[in-house]
C-alpha cells in the first residue's frame, strides 16, 4: 500500500468546482504549509484553479521536524536516483486521485516545486503518459538526466527559477537542468534571480504567475 499524502488547500477563488489544479511540493524539511501561502497570489490570475499542497510521505531524517520526499543522507547519483524512482508512486498516485475526484485531466494541472519539490515535479512530471499543463520549479535540480531522453513520456512546458547566490541546490543545477531538458526536446525557460539564496523572491513570482497564466489561464471554458 503506497502512503495517502495530505495537506493544505486553497479552493478556487471563483467558488463552485475548480476547472484547474496546482499541486505545491515542498522542499526537505518542510511541509504543505511551507508553499500554500503562494496560492492567493497565484489565485488572481487563475480563480478557477484550486490549490493543493501535499506534506511529502517520510519524516525528514536530518532534522527534528518537517517531511521529506526522500533521503539526502547519501547524495551519491545512484542512490538519488533510486529514492526519487521510489518516491514517484507515491506522488502519481495523490494526483491520480486528485484529478478523478475533481474530474480533471492531465491538460488542467500544474506542478509547482521548491529545491527537493522541483526535482520531485520534474522527475514525475516529465514520465506521466500524458502531458500536464506545465511544471515550475524554484531552486532545484533535475535528477536522473541522463536518462531522461529514454525515460520521458510527456513533454510540458517547464519554467526554472534559480537565485545565483543559493549555497543549498548550486546555481550550476539551473543550467544543468536546461540542458538535459532541451536535449530531450522539452520546451523549458529560465530565471536567474541575482543575489537571491536558497528561496523565492518576487521576480520568480512574478515569472511563475505569468507562466501560469500562459499554461492555464487561457484555456477553453
Amino acid at each position: 500500500m503506497l502512503p495517502t499524502l495530505e495537506g493544505p488547500s486553497h479552493p478556487a477563488a471563483a467558488g463552485g468546482k475548480p476547472r484547474r489544479l496546482v499541486v505545491l511540493l515542498h522542499g526537505l524539511g518542510a511541509d504543505g504549509n511551507d508553499l500554500i501561502g503562494l496560492a492567493p497570489l497565484f489565485a488572481q490570475i487563475l480563480p478557477d484553479a484550486e490549490f493543493v499542497a501535499p506534506n511529502a510521505p517520510f519524516p525528514c531524517d536530518m532534522g527534528p521536524y518537517g517531511h521529506q520526499w526522500f533521503s539526502l543522507q547519501d547524495r551519491t547519483p545512484a542512490t538519488l536516483v533510486a529514492e526519487v524512482g521510489a518516491a514517484a508512486p507515491i506522488l502519481n498516485a495523490y494526483i491520480d486521485r486528485a484529478l478523478a475526484t475533481r474530474g480533471l485531466g492531465e491538460s488542467d494541472l500544474a506542478l509547482i516545486g521548491f529545491s527537493q519539490g522541483t526535482m520531485m515535479a520534474l522527475y514525475v512530471g516529465l514520465r506521466r503518459e500524458k502531458p500536464i499543463a506545465g511544471i515550475v520549479g524554484f531552486s532545484g535540480a533535475l535528477l536522473a538526466g541522463e536518462a531522461l531522453p529514454q525515460e520521458i513520456r510527456s513533454r510540458p512546458p517547464v519554467l526554472l527559477v534559480h537565485g545565483d547566490a543559493d549555497l543549498v541546490v548550486p546555481f550550476d543545477a539551473l543550467a544543468m537542468a536546461e540542458a538535459s531538458l532541451k536535449a530531450a526536446g522539452v520546451q523549458v525557460e529560465t530565471l536567474t534571480c541575482a543575489g537571491l539564496g536558497h528561496g523565492i523572491d518576487e521576480a520568480g513570482l512574478k515569472r511563475a504567475a505569468a507562466f501560469l497564466q500562459r499554461v492555464l489561464g487561457k484555456r477553453p471554458q
